[in-house]
């Protein structure tokens, strides 16, 4: 499977849709609408507003998709799913085009708005779909038909394991699970598969196996009741892009928490990652990335005077830089303003207290208001941060939490923040204690994670800035000796 063409087909019928459903739209209102104001006809002339609609309006459409998360999962399509989402989006889609261009145009009579509307909306709604239902639709055959298959791995070798493995294998209709192996949980007892599919070992080297095998998606074959192993399995997957299903037990069905969209396949759960839907992800990415320019421009005289007021305050370069841990434990460079002497950590790691003596006194009010961060715009443009979420840490103070707490790893499913929920409600933390304290806010986040959690975090971090709430103590691990 190649999801790039997959996705570039899609792409290219959706500009192709857009662009056919503007002329033809364009046609109609030439034909019927401006005669009804003339009373002669209008010749049919392609002007130059029609040819910025035909760059623009397929654009738009783009644009509007990807924010919808009509491109994500590009493999995983259902044709009654994409119908409804291609519907809303038509109708969402249209009525923005239509008050921004078409609402001014000449017209006979207030009925025409709705002619033009309406036939936009159609016009657009049965190109794009028609287009989108063939690739589908030949897409869902060739999974049927076992020729697209997802690296799937079963975690587990009882019954439940068996039953699901020789259900996947026999279904009239596959899902597109191409089981390549399991993982066993329980020695003693995950036998049953053995000779039916390969044994790749215990269930903690889940990660590896997933690197090596490219595996897109994992059944969890386990008692949903076995919280504590349920809860270790997903703590290894926390890092991870995987797709996760668990096989629901009488309490699930009972509760209605086993639901599925396909009627052939076995029933299976899927197992919530806690994240944004896609739409919402990807407001997310666009905001981060426009307020960082915005902010990167709006305090470049601020930039230019603390770098002036550093500079004087003590020796060192401006900027400092440290490795810190991103998304899906991933290593990147943090940039902040140096509030601290030069070459504070010569010992090692080490963390600091707010009548620390290396801080400067620059230092110490940047702390105050958070304008040491300002740099890490740069970091948010280049992805490896967001505006919102847990603050990055060091590998070496990772570990030393991880000891305590392994349920830690689960903040690494998302980009780091400049600001974060733990830093608003308990602000920084200078102990290992103090970032284990903060914790629970940060776990809650993800848990909560929408973008209107993250404007509430937003506005009370400007509110701490303004009042100079920061904690002049270093950021825990996230400040390191800056």
């Amino acid at each position: 499977m190649n999801r790039k063409i997959q996705v570039t087909k899609y792409l290219f019928f959706d500009i192709f849709s857009a662009a056919a459903a503007w002329t033809l739209f364009f046609i109609y209102r030439k034909m019927f609408i401006e005669p009804q104001k003339f009373g002669i006809d209008i010749p049919i002339e392609f002007t130059n507003r029609f040819f910025l609609g035909l760059v623009f309006i397929p654009l738009f459409w783009i644009i509007f998709y990807y924010i919808s998360g009509q491109y994500s999962n590009i493999y995983r399509k259902s044709r009654l799913i994409e119908l409804g989402k291609t519907i809303m989006t038509s109708v969402a889609g249209v009525t923005i085009i239509f008050f921004l261009l078409i609402l001014d145009d000449t017209i006979g009579s207030y009925k025409n708005y709705y002619s033009l509307y309406f036939t936009l909306l159609i016009l657009h709604f049965g190109i794009t779909y028609f287009f989108r239902l063939i690739l589908t639709t030949r897409t869902i055959h060739k999974i049927h038909k076992r020729k697209i298959g997802f690296n799937t791995v079963l975690i587990g070798g009882n019954e439940k394991a068996l039953k699901i493995y020789k259900d996947l294998s026999t279904q009239i209709r596959p899902a597109g699970n191409k089981i390549i192996g399991f993982l066993s949980v329980k020695k003693d007892e995950d036998q049953l598969l053995n000779g039916q599919l390969e044994n790749m070992g215990s269930y903690k080297e889940l990660p590896r196996i997933i690197a090596e095998k490219d595996v897109e998606e994992i059944i969890i074959a386990i008692e949903t009741s076995e919280h504590k192993m349920l809860s270790e399995i997903l703590t290894l997957l926390q890092n991870r892009t995987i797709t996760v299903w668990g096989i629901p037990d009488l309490f699930d069905l009972l509760s209605g928490y086993a639901k599925t969209n396909t009627i052939y396949s076995s029933p299976l759960i899927k197992i919530s990652n806690g994240l944004m839907p896609a739409w919402q992800e990807k407001v997310k990415r666009i905001l981060d990335v426009s307020v960082s320019l915005f902010s990167l421009i709006l305090f470049s005289p601020v930039f230019v005077l603390l770098s002036v007021l550093i500079r004087k305050g003590s020796k060192g370069p401006v900027i400092y830089k440290q490795e810190r841990i991103g998304r899906f434990g991933e290593p990147f460079t943090i940039y902040k303003f140096r509030s601290m002497v030069n070459n504070a950590e010569t010992n090692g790691p080490e963390l600091s207290g707010s009548d620390d003596p290396r801080i400067t006194p620059i230092g110490n009010f940047m702390r105050r208001t958070h304008l040491d961060e300002i740099p890490q715009f740069y970091n948010v443009l280049k992805g490896d941060m967001s505006l919102v979420g847990p603050r990055p840490e060091r590998q070496y103070f990772i570990d030393k939490i991880i000891e305590r707490a392994p349920h830690y790893t689960q903040l690494l499913k998302i980009r780091p923040g400049i600001t974060s929920w733990g830093q608003v409600k308990y602000g920084y933390a200078s102990t290992i204690d103090q970032m284990l304290e903060r914790m629970p806010y940060d776990l809650v986040y993800l848990k909560n994670i929408s973008l209107y959690i993250d404007f509430k975090i937003l506005i009370y971090t400007l509110m701490n800035c303004f009042r100079g709430k920061g904690n002049a103590q270093l950021e825990g691990s996230s400040t390191g000796n800056n």
